[in-house]
């Protein structure tokens, strides 16, 4: 069968590889239907994400079909329709066992460490899988991206109405504004695209924008929308790190920071950015196995809507000539997805 290989950073090729050996006990081969395309997968490209090897076959966002099971399998049947958690830890690392599986000590994530979803075929263990008998593959592909911005949401753990900034509008930012709203909150959105923010204040609701100009004419309406006081909460999913490093001059005085985005470089401060407010800084991993569980709860009862996310679609064939388009912002992309 055929499988699409990143070969090295903006070399993709397409290979024949064999089909997938019968599953063990407690493993599953699926049959992949759609691949969603994010910012890991971009940066990947790019060369710019700091856990990523080299050859590899990416894709992590998956809906796929259950064909094949070992045994002892209880969680799923053949012919379901399910969504791939792709962290594939060691439940007996430290941070697994503290439940904290999206962390894991030994992890290998689908598409990053590991070969991922750009192929007919591939094997996983069953309790990585997430059915459900209402969602389309579509819908099933962007449950792992949705999953990151829960995650987020619930680090920062907002209380209703407080203000919460979230910094850059791409598909992870999009994510965390989903659950943001489902948290309440006073939501701000702050990018230096203007298309984007069109798109959160006309498809997402997003009540409050800020462009960013890099004049300091952001702190300005920071102030005006929050009454002089500044966010309490600032989630940073831009993945720059000029960004990263001056996102505490848009927090309140014990607010918090918490960075979903992932970069390779350092991230610089004064300490007393951090120290003089009594900011705290965390840090936001994957997601959990009860994320990826509410999330098909939400789009299943129509709490969440993945319709406006998919704004470009590539066959299988297509990916190695298409794909350096979806790093360009002027092409308009939210969400690509491929359909294999």
């Amino acid at each position: 069968m055929k499988a699409i290989v990143l070969e090295e950073p903006k070399q993709f090729a397409i290979h024949d590889i064999a089909e997938p050996t019968p599953p063990s006990e407690g493993e599953a081969i699926v049959r992949v239907h759609r691949v969603g395309i994010c910012g890991t997968d971009l940066s990947g490209y790019l060369g710019k994400f700091p856990f990523y090897s080299y050859p590899r076959i990416p894709g992590h966002e998956l809906g796929v079909e259950v064909v094949e099971l070992g045994a002892n399998v209880s969680n799923v049947a053949v012919g379901d329709k399910c969504s791939v958690e792709p962290y594939i830890n060691n439940p007996g690392s430290f941070a697994s066992r503290r439940g904290h599986s999206n962390c894991c000590n030994d992890l290998q994530v689908l598409g990053v460490h590991t070969d991922g979803g750009m192929r007919p075929l591939f094997k996983v263990p069953a309790r990585k899988l997430h059915k459900s008998e209402q969602l389309t593959f579509d819908q099933l592909a962007l449950v792992e991206t949705l999953g990151i911005g829960c995650h987020a949401i619930d680090r920062a753990n907002p209380e209703a109405d407080e203000f919460l900034l979230v910094v850059g509008a791409g598909p992870i930012g999009l994510s965390v504004i989903e659950f943001a709203k489902l948290a309440n909150v006073q939501l701000i959105v702050m990018d230096m695209n203007s298309q984007r923010l069109q798109f959160c204040r006309d498809t997402m609701g997003a009540p409050h924008t800020v462009e960013f100009k890099g004049d300091g004419s952001e702190i300005e309406a920071l102030q005006e929308i929050t009454g002089g006081e500044m966010p309490t909460i600032a989630i940073d999913a831009t993945g720059n790190k000029h960004s990263m490093s001056n996102v505490f001059r848009y927090v309140a005085h014990t607010g918090k920071v918490v960075y979903v985005g992932i970069i390779n470089d350092e991230v610089s401060f004064k300490h007393t950015m951090l120290h003089a407010p009594e900011i705290t800084l965390m840090a936001s991993r994957n997601s959990l196995p009860k994320d990826f569980v509410r999330i098909i709860q939400h789009i299943e009862k129509g709490e969440i809507d993945t319709k406006p996310w998919i704004t470009h679609r590539t066959q299988f064939d297509d990916v190695p000539s298409e794909f350096d388009s979806f790093t360009k912002p002027e092409t308009g992309v939210i969400k690509a997805i491929v359909e294999i």
